[in-house]
């Protein structure tokens, strides 16, 4: 895994040095996301003609095979329409990474046929629509001229190629895009990674929504804010029927849109089992048709957002329960809100937010009161800070539930447990799992977790800064009087003896007449001294 990471991002050296990642990241993902359509198509084309991927084993000799097979016309037909039945999509053999590709090693690559490679699927096909639009083939950024454009693209395209995409089974690649994604959003820093929740967090947080879940044959997960869609991607790694997930979610951002629709398709994921939407989550709800409940809501909003806070919202269902929407220049309870509008009854639903939301008042205390009394918010993790791509904030992950019978709150501090990094800190196995561990049995634990009665809650006014309920105060060690005593005297001691070896040293100094006045007044400042 780690040595198909490697060739997958050294790829990126041709476009490094020519702009900066979150601009880099739409070239390498877009052309790796159309290698991996076209190896997918030609071995696809291997099974469908009932011959050996044995005999067939490169992608040139596949495609070999399929221009056999397009050339008998009364095989062609039958096979597109088998192609686009169970894929979703046909390539000409022209327009095919590995005929591109061996252009490219010949010198003879033109960037429009990989141009019209993309315009052909996506006019073709809906779901490919859009998806290649951040491939800007004619930016000045790849080269002053269309020749040197053509270099750069060539010399990546070349270095992709040797990937076998295919061979390393099931959702290694969807997992080393992932892997790319991450590293962007490293580099990019804040603009990158408002896409992208670190891959440990997305784990902590699947595991506990998918808790007590995991034997449901049909299982729905929504994210109205998916970024790069990892959030959604992680649950059905902790349930018992993966292959039945269906995938809802919405993203204001249209190339991080597109990112989304090209991970999800890259893990395997097929088009009737994804709903995602390009829209703005606060101000127009979606979904509004059905389903518009979920067994699990996950979700990683930007942190303290602007919203418009219109009066008109008070009316809609998502918020009107509460009296109060959430403050214009803080739309982290409007985000809130809207997910827990779309949980189903029996569902579990975890968002990542700043800790402002446990103690500040005003609109947004009112909100909380509410929550509270209805039972809603089931646990409050607090993470440690400088996990998250462009900020250092620590954050709380809050998990809400519906219809809880009993009102209390589970406080875990998690604060401490992470592993020290350069520029990022991270979260180990064992730091994952005591958080989720704790989670599930429901736990009070010295110094770590606290489960806060209703009670407790109300007599501390609603507030939920965890410091209240769990308590990390380390007593300082008792000191030893006696041994103080003792290491005072040895210092002391130490001192005269320093003092009077600098008596002597001084005392013995050769001098001259002038310097008689300095050497005489050094003399009897050790003699004060002593």
């Amino acid at each position: 895994m780690s040595g198909l990471n490697t060739i997958l991002f050294s790829a990126a050296d041709n476009l490094r040095s020519k702009m900066d990642a979150s601009e880099y990241k739409n070239y390498l993902l877009g052309l790796i996301f159309y290698k991996y359509l076209s190896d997918r198509l030609l071995v696809k084309v291997v099974e469908l003609s009932e011959e050996s991927l044995e005999e067939y084993y490169t992608a040139d000799k596949q495609t070999e095979l399929y221009k056999t097979l397009l050339a008998d016309e009364d095989i062609k037909s039958d096979l597109i329409e088998t192609l686009v039945d169970t894929l979703g999509y046909d390539i000409e053999p022209a327009y095919l990474f590995n005929v591109l590709t061996n252009q490219a090693k010949q010198n003879t690559f033109q960037l429009n046929d990989l141009n019209k490679a993309f315009i052909d699927l996506s006019t073709k096909y809906d779901q490919f629509n859009g998806l290649f639009d951040d491939v800007d083939l004619t930016s000045k950024k790849l080269g002053s001229d269309a020749q040197q454009r053509n270099i750069t693209i060539t010399e990546v395209i070349k270095k992709l190629n040797p990937i076998n995409l295919l061979g390393h089974g099931g959702d290694v690649i969807g997992d080393a895009y992932e892997y790319l994604i991450s590293q962007f959003a490293s580099e990019a820093g804040k603009k990158a990674g408002e896409f992208y929740t670190p891959h440990e967090v997305s784990v902590m947080m699947a595991r506990i929504a998918a808790m007590g879940q995991e034997d449901k044959k049909l299982f729905s997960v929504y994210d109205p804010t998916m970024g790069s869609g990892s959030l959604m991607l992680n649950v059905r790694n902790y349930i018992h029927h993966p292959e039945s997930v269906k995938y809802h979610g919405q993203e204001l951002n249209t190339t991080t849109f597109n990112l989304a629709k090209m991970n999800l398709i890259l893990h395997g994921v097929d088009k009737e089992d994804m709903r995602l939407s390009n829209g703005d989550t606060l101000n127009k709800d979606w979904p509004t048709d059905e389903p518009y409940t979920f067994d699990s809501v996950l979700m990683n909003p930007p942190y303290s957002a602007k919203w418009s806070a219109d009066d008109t919202f008070l009316d809609d269902s998502r918020f009107n329960r509460f009296g109060k929407l959430a403050p214009k220049s803080k739309a982290d309870f409007a985000f809130l809100l809207h997910g827990l509008y779309h949980l189903k009854d029996s569902g579990t639903m975890a968002i990542v937010l700043p800790h402002g939301v446990l103690f500040r008042g005003a609109a947004e205390g009112v909100i909380r009161k509410k929550l509270l009394e209805d039972g809603s918010i089931d646990a409050v993790i607090g993470m440690p800070g400088n996990l998250f791509f462009g900020t250092t904030i620590p954050t709380v992950v809050i998990i809400l539930k519906k219809n809880r019978e009993k009102r209390d709150v589970l406080f875990i501090d998690a604060s401490h447990d992470f592993i020290k990094g350069k520029s990022q800190n991270k979260l180990s196995i064992e730091n994952i799992d005591k958080a989720v561990e704790t989670y599930q049995n429901r736990e009070s634990i010295e110094k770590y977790s606290y489960v806060a009665s209703f009670e407790e809650i109300e007599a501390n006014e609603f507030n939920l800064n965890i410091p209240r309920y769990v308590d990390t105060f380390e007593d300082e060690e008792a000191i030893e009087m006696g041994l103080v005593g003792d290491s005072i005297r040895k210092i002391r001691k130490e001192k005269e003896e320093l003092e009077s070896n600098l008596y002597e040293m001084v005392s013995s100094l050769q001098h001259s007449e002038e310097d008689e006045e300095w050497i005489k007044g050094a003399l009897e400042v050790f003699k004060r001294e002593k």
